[in-house]
């Protein structure tokens, strides 16, 4: 790992992902940030995410992804949670907070959503006992938990966090819920920390601001914080008007993770002007630009 501030730029492996995510993945490419990119196609109809790739990211420990597809029904499993089991990324975080000068219902939204990444309802563990009659298993065990909860404290601790909420459903699910709280009573599970995210980014501006990452001990990938619903939106890619700024705040924690805090906040404050600027803003955000020109002026800020 290189000390802050040496310049040695590090190799990260990028997945651009589907619909809009070349275009805002190719947002972030444009930003000269102290790393090198190895590019690989990855689509959501694969049914596997290629050797290729896993082995990418495990020699390169760090990767930046846009928004994948999932199809719906057919027994296609998601390569965002194949991605994050084969590489065990078991912490996701999700930054939600107030850009400068973007007006919204909440003002002083400052919450980070920790979340297990690894099992609860999320796992994709479903059957059909009979026909007609499905199982989908909510697997919760006390390693993962404590895992999780080391990982949230410590990131409480690390960041000048005075409170970790915990967000359970105990009083119905005595035993896995149960076992959670037990486990650790102020972190949450898979489930209700993807729900309290995307409640949380809509309150703080909306899903296309809110940046985020899946960390686990030896690897982590950063894409957009919230759910990604817009991705397969072909209205926004034929109008080349994707909103950049989750993949580019993302790209700040990149960065930070990479030992590059110089760069990270750089960017960081390169977008937040533009926003606050308003000048050039997004449709989500209540502007008519490109995100061409969403990037150009970033980049202008950055100089």
């Amino acid at each position: 790992m290189p000390r802050p501030g040496d310049g040695a730029p590090r190799p990260v492996t990028l997945i651009p992902g589907d619909g809009i995510g070349p275009l805002v993945t190719g947002a972030v490419e444009q930003v000269h940030a102290p790393v090198y990119f190895e590019r690989y196609d990855v689509h959501g109809d694969m049914k596997l995410i290629p050797p290729e790739v896993i082995e990418s990211i495990q020699k390169n420990k760090v990767c930046l992804k846009g928004g994948l597809v999932t199809p719906m029904g057919g027994g296609v499993s998601s390569l965002n949670v194949q991605l994050r089991k084969e590489l065990d990324l078991y912490a996701s975080l999700v930054n939600c907070f107030n850009l400068p000068g973007l007006p919204t219902r909440h003002e002083n939204v400052d919450i980070v959503v920790i979340r297990e990444n690894t099992e609860g309802e999320y796992a994709g563990l479903e059957h059909e006992v009979v026909p007609g009659v499905v199982e989908s298993l909510k697997v919760i065990t006390k390693f993962c938990s404590e895992r999780i909860a080391k990982y949230a404290f410590e990131y409480a601790y690390l960041n000048n966090r005075k409170k970790v909420t915990a967000v359970h459903k105990a009083n119905i699910m005595k035993l896995a819920d149960g076992l959670f709280l037990e486990s650790c009573r102020e972190v949450a599970p898979n489930l209700y920390g993807n729900l309290v995210a995307n409640t949380a980014a809509g309150i703080a501006g909306g899903t296309g601001v809110m940046p985020g990452g899946n960390v686990g001990a030896d690897h982590a990938v950063f894409e957009q914080g919230a759910s990604a619903g817009n991705v397969g939106n072909e209205k926004i890619l034929e109008q080349k008007k994707a909103n950049p700024v989750a993949l580019l705040l993302s790209s700040a924690m990149m960065l930070r993770h990479l030992q590059f805090p110089s760069f990270a906040d750089r960017l960081e404050t390169a977008v937040k002007r533009v926003i606050s600027e308003g000048k050039y803003r997004m449709k989500d955000l209540g502007g008519t630009s490109t995100t061409q020109e969403v990037v150009d002026t970033v980049i202008a800020a950055l100089d």
